[in-house]
């Protein structure tokens, strides 16, 4: 669980930079990239707002359990138990999901786009194919309901009122969604494009973001049970939330524009040798 800072204004912008962080969650990913490439022939203009759309739905009800924990807050805390828990099924799954995600990338041929692997997308099942936008903003709000993302919206609620109370938790609840919706839906337009496109940007664009999220998921799960392992590494974190994530944020970033300008970078040479 993530140590929140006491400064408002510092604490408005990590929840926001948290919501990005978690809109690259593998699972995300997996199901927006599922929902997208299903909409991709039948209905384009639905296609790329499957990744907005799934978010809408997944901060719905973050929202709604910040709100409830908030106007419960006076009488209820969260106990030490539920919040070691809750971190502890997060490094679970994203050791998981790195390692799986890791896999698919080598186990891809060369000529093959390498398609995002989840978790939580794989109990769904059928819900991912539709092309209903209130079903896949559905989709959405069920992964919202998972140990990790309610004791998180918990932890955002149970700090918003310190602050002021149920408006406060409503505020962090709105600027979690925000940063979600904002990277999820960037997704949902990035996989879209890369459908209509299965050259060679697609295939190694592919390739360095499934390597970047894959080995990024270990890191950060590493990292969560250094923690736990070592009171000197959870010294020399706390503080260090924002930085973290913004850090996170920017190796993703630079990890697909990595991916283009290898890809572009090869077109000429591969021009050449075909003329």
């Amino acid at each position: 669980m993530e140590t929140l800072p006491n400064d408002w204004l510092a604490l408005m912008f990590l929840v926001f930079i948290l919501g990005v962080k978690h809109g690259l969650d593998a699972d995300h990913l997996a199901t927006i990239d599922g929902l997208t490439r299903f909409n991709a022939c039948g209905n384009p203009q639905l296609a790329r707002w499957c990744g907005f759309l799934f978010s809408l739905g997944h901060g719905a009800l973050v929202i709604v359990i910040a709100l409830a924990v908030g106007a419960a807050s006076e009488r209820w805390t969260v106990p030490v138990w539920m919040e070691d828990l809750g971190a502890w099924i997060s490094i679970t799954f994203l050791a998981l999901l790195g390692a799986m995600n890791l896999v698919a990338v080598l186990a891809a041929q060369p000529d093959q786009v390498v398609q995002p692997v989840g978790l939580k997308g794989r109990f769904l099942g059928r819900l991912q194919r539709t092309g209903n936008p209130l079903l896949i903003a559905a989709v959405g709000a069920l992964f919202a309901l998972s140990f990790d993302t309610m004791s998180q919206a918990a932890l955002f609620a149970l700090t918003g009122t310190q602050f002021g109370g149920v408006a406060h938790s409503l505020t962090l609840g709105l600027l979690f969604m925000l940063g979600m919706m904002l990277m999820d839906g960037i997704n949902g337009l990035w996989i879209s494009r890369l459908i209509r496109r299965a050259d060679r940007i697609a295939c190694v664009a592919s390739r360095v973001m499934g390597l970047a999220v894959g080995g990024l998921s270990l890191l950060v799960a590493g990292f969560g049970i250094a923690k736990y392992a070592s009171p000197e590494v959870s010294a020399w974190s706390d503080g260090k939330e924002l930085a973290f994530g913004l850090s996170f944020i920017l190796v993703v970033a630079l990890s697909f524009v990595f991916a283009l300008r290898l890809a572009r970078g090869g077109e000429p040479a591969k021009a050449l040798s075909s003329s």
